[in-house]
């Protein structure tokens, strides 16, 4: 997280939706005193516990059960040059939306794990309206049990979520504005949203 505290997002509420709209994280563990990381779709489930999974074949899927993980989950990112300011003595910054989800990570069962991936296919197939949404049970059973087969489930119970928005809060107004507007002269439209409403 960044250490300046105007960028600190403390909204639980608000991250939790981000990480539910987002729905994708860079897992990262510790494996024999090395760090190690995995992608992964998120699904926040109703208990407030973050769920995903992973490959098999991947190397984190067999030490998982019972580690510390950290998911970081980014946003809208873009790169701020220091001419946009207006003013002396500025520098180049990288502007960004991030959460981080700390905890432990407890290992999913086979019936977790459908629901998991029915409830991600579900939440992700309503945003392609009005096309008819895809459900598994489209797919043959047994083709559906070797696909899952395939996969680990994963949940992070009573995750611990600490959040950043680096919109250039720690600038005036007119800097900001000078920025706001070269990113839309870019044709960068939700990167400009962005930086308004940080302020």
């Amino acid at each position: 997280m960044h250490p300046d505290p105007r960028f600190r997002w403390s909204d639980q509420e608000a991250m939790r939706a981000f990480v539910a709209e987002t729905a994708f994280a860079l897992i990262a563990a510790i494996i024999d005193g090395r760090p190690a990381t995995a992608q992964a779709p998120l699904l926040m489930a109703p208990d407030g516990s973050v769920h995903f999974h992973l490959s098999r074949a991947n190397r984190l899927a067999p030490v998982l059960a019972g580690a510390p993980v950290i998911a970081s989950v980014m946003g809208q990112h873009f790169y701020v040059s220091p001419d946009w300011y207006g003013t002396a003595d500025q520098v180049p910054t990288w502007n960004y939306r991030l959460v981080e989800i700390e905890g432990v990570v407890r290992r999913l069962d086979e019936a977790e794990l459908r629901d998991q991936v029915d409830g991600l296919s579900a939440a992700h197939e309503a945003r392609l309206a009005p096309k008819p949404a895809w459900t598994s049970a489209k797919m043959d059973q047994l083709k559906r049990g070797q696909m899952v087969g395939a996969i680990a489930g994963f949940a992070i119970d009573a995750p611990r979520f600490a959040g950043t928005i680096k919109m250039g809060q720690n600038k005036s107004d007119d800097e900001a504005a000078g920025a706001i507007a070269a990113l839309r002269a870019l044709g960068q439209a939700g990167a400009a949203d962005e930086m308004e409403q940080a302020r």
